[in-house]
């Protein structure tokens, strides 16, 4: 599942789930890129964030700890 905010809900969604993100201008009025914060969250069906992933940890380590949480219940 994704989160979609419109340019003016992004600043609290972006808050609320402790994701950094900046606009950085481009050589050119019209090129720009985004720096942001990238990984996984995981969450229970209560809505508790139960997993944080770092990018570029790999499907292995995700799966793993995956398996791990539902063992829990």
């Amino acid at each position: 599942m994704a989160l979609r905010a419109t340019p003016e809900e992004l600043p609290a969604l972006a808050k609320a789930f402790k994701v950094y993100y900046k606009k950085v201008e481009g050589p050119t009025p019209t090129s720009y890129t985004m720096d942001h914060s990238a990984g996984s969250d995981v969450y229970d069906p209560q809505g508790r964030l139960r997993l944080y992933h770092r990018y570029g940890s790999g499907a292995q380590a995700l799966a793993e700890d995956v398996r791990r949480l539902l063992a829990q219940g």
